[in-house]
């Protein structure tokens, strides 16, 4: 059975899931290389809370990122799966299997060669590429063109045990059982970053309207959690964060009850979570599954790359404010579309193109022979998250503070 038939066979039965296997098959097919990437446990965190919303940890001791990485889902093998996908993309990014070649652009681009120096990611206080510099270069697929890039390699790692001159982030990192559901994973990501920056930079009453009330968007499942949230004595508020790109994108934001006039709150009590998918149900349920996760980040303690000090942390004024919008009470927008990985990806990709992002690259980092697949997306034009970079925001994201 190819992945397409296994794909149609499993989207018959599951509305909510772009996987091409159920959970349960995906964890019994890459249970036995946990140990190879340093997987010693996989533990369930969702009694931790009081939601009930499924949460899941892979625990990686010797990791040269972070140690733990979190999975959510409706359900349990779906957050479990999660968590441990997580994991195993982060240990084939710190050690990619990937052939590299060593030469400046300049002689790259003699060869007839495209490359692209991602210089959007350089790191703060580090020097962009010189065309004469001779580096390791990567070969990625450009997704827009179907041609070749050449990327640098260090943009694609994530292993912090070294220096690097490009800031090191997940961004864009995903996994998949096949190399396709890997790369939509990777984009949809891309997406879900960029336009949570426009909405950052826009301004507040701006970013208020746009509250609407997750029942509007009239799922089942997504209103079983809103149930959950609120039979734990939690407030919500949705946001429906959609782009230009026009790919469903919502953020979600998670506090105590009355957290709108409260003025002593900490941090880490308010979470939030963000999710895109051409679907906007599973965009939203994306987002709120994600914010459960985040308290449970917190709640935990396990995290290894959550300090101290964030305990202590007052929370922004900006993040208080935002439960105080009033949800609309219909949708912004229709539901979006689902259907097969294929198609779910090209639709992306003609979206993308549609607003004028001219390159999307896709790296594989893994070896053919294992029973998943871990790419890195890079989507240069497209706004990156917060991080230590010597570009903080791109034209996008600039154009869009203008404006506003």
């Amino acid at each position: 059975m190819t992945g397409i038939d296994v794909q149609e066979r499993l989207n018959s039965g599951n509305s909510y899931s772009d996987r091409v296997r159920p959970p349960e098959e995906t964890f019994a097919r890459v249970r036995p290389y946990l140990a190879v990437f340093g997987v010693t446990r996989v533990a369930r965190h969702t009694g931790l809370d009081k939601v009930g919303i499924p949460v899941w940890c892979a625990y990686t001791p010797n990791s040269r990122s972070i140690v733990v990485a979190q999975g959510k889902g409706l359900t349990d093998p779906e957050a479990r799966i999660s968590a441990v996908m997580e994991a195993l993309e982060r240990a084939v990014a710190s050690d990619p299997a990937v052939e590299t070649v060593v030469a400046a652009a300049d002689d790259l681009s003699a060869s007839v060669l495209a490359v692209d120096p991602l210089d959007a990611l350089i790191a703060a206080g580090q020097g962009d590429i010189r065309r004469n510099e001779r580096v390791e270069w990567v070969r990625g697929t450009d997704l827009v063109s179907g041609g070749n890039v050449f990327v640098p390699l260090d943009a694609a790692l994530l292993d912090r045990t070294r220096p690097s001159r490009f800031w090191m982030s997940s961004d864009g990192l995903a996994s998949g059982n096949v190399r396709g559901e890997a790369i939509l994973h990777g984009l949809l990501e891309r997406v879900e970053r960029d336009a949570h920056v426009l909405w950052q930079v826009s301004g507040p009453e701006a970013r208020l309207r746009q509250c609407i009330a997750p029942e509007a968007l009239g799922d089942p499942e997504l209103d079983s959690l809103v149930g959950r949230i609120r039979h734990a004595e939690l407030d919500l508020r949705l946001f429906d964060i959609t782009s230009d790109i026009a790919i469903p994108c919502f953020l979600a934001f998670l506090g105590p009850r009355g957290a709108a006039t409260a003025r002593d709150l900490r941090y880490v009590e308010v979470t939030s979570g963000c999710g895109a998918h051409p679907s906007a149900i599973r965009a939203a349920i994306r987002a709120v599954t994600e914010a459960a996760q985040s308290r449970l980040t917190y709640i935990s303690g396990a995290r290894d790359d959550v300090y101290p000090e964030a305990f202590d942390r007052a929370l922004p004024e900006s993040t208080r404010r935002a439960f105080l919008a009033v949800p609309r009470a219909e949708a912004i927008q229709p539901p979006g579309i689902g259907g097969r990985v294929d198609t779910l990806l090209r639709h992306v990709i003609d979206r993308l193109k549609g607003v004028g992002v001219g390159r999307v690259i896709a790296v594989p980092l893994s070896s053919d022979d294992l029973p998943f697949s871990v790419v890195k997306v890079f989507a240069p034009a497209l706004e990156h998250p917060e991080g230590e970079r010597a570009r903080r925001f791109g034209v996008r994201a600039l154009s869009k503070a203008i404006a506003s």
